[in-house]
């Protein structure tokens, strides 16, 4: 006897993978520049302190709030596409027959085998059998906001915490590259825990994640050192 083994896939993760993913990289990239922008503009201690915990407080609300709204968003449409195929369903079960047969059809069963396989899965539920094979929607692909939400604005704080530590370990004068090197390092490390748990190879996931903070830090340095005044 053979026991029914469920397998798990790294896709299962991608609700709260990307919004981990995604707050914690602007968590450090965001604030690491702010503090470079600033730094660069001759600001003392105190007000980067400052600006770096201002940072983390509205960017933690801000990356929580965005998710929560946008994937709330994407919520709506996925029940709006379920109201509409559970009308069709009951005004047009034989139209929505034919349409899933056609569906198993082009991916590669013969007419006779997938309206056979069309007509058990209606009988099984009609409902699920359309939102998985014709609107791609599964219980995976469930949009879940309070779970991008609380993944999105806990990461922001962990990524914006290191760049806010360096400011306040690290000597003033030592501030701007210290505060370059941690935030790289943490961008690659970033990018290979993301591609770690999405199995994917992390070299391609770290090599993007660093060029985009190479480019934040050194824009908002410029722009500091252009336009910044004496703060001191």
């Amino acid at each position: 006897m053979y026991s029914i083994h469920p397998e798990r896939h790294f896709s299962e993760r991608n609700n709260w993978l990307r919004a981990a993913v995604l707050g914690a990289n602007d968590g450090l990239i965001s604030t690491a520049s702010l503090l470079m922008g600033v730094g660069a503009a001759q600001a003392d201690s105190h007000t980067l302190l400052l600006t770096g915990l201002a940072s983390l407080c509205a960017g933690t609300v801000s990356m929580a709030a965005g998710e929560y709204v946008s994937v709330s968003s994407q919520s709506d449409t996925q029940k709006a596409d379920l109201a509409k195929e559970k009308y069709e369903l009951t005004h047009n079960p034989e139209r929505e027959l034919v349409e899933l047969t056609h569906i198993y059809t082009q991916r590669g069963l013969s007419p006779e085998l997938a309206h056979e396989v069309a007509v058990a899965l209606t009988d099984h539920d009609a409902l699920e059998a359309h939102a998985r094979d014709e609107m791609g929607l599964t219980e995976t692909a469930e949009a879940n906001p309070l779970q991008a939400a609380i993944a999105s604005g806990l990461s922001f704080t962990v990524g914006a915490i290191l760049p806010i530590l360096c400011m306040w370990l690290l000597p003033h004068e030592d501030l701007l590259i210290g505060l370059a090197v941690v935030t790289l390092l943490g961008l690659a490390l970033l990018g290979w825990l993301s591609a770690r748990l999405g199995g994917a190879k992390p070299l391609p996931a770290i090599v993007r994640i660093v060029v985009w903070g190479v480019l934040a830090l050194g824009i908002t340095n410029l722009v500091g050192r252009l336009f910044g005044v004496d703060a001191g």
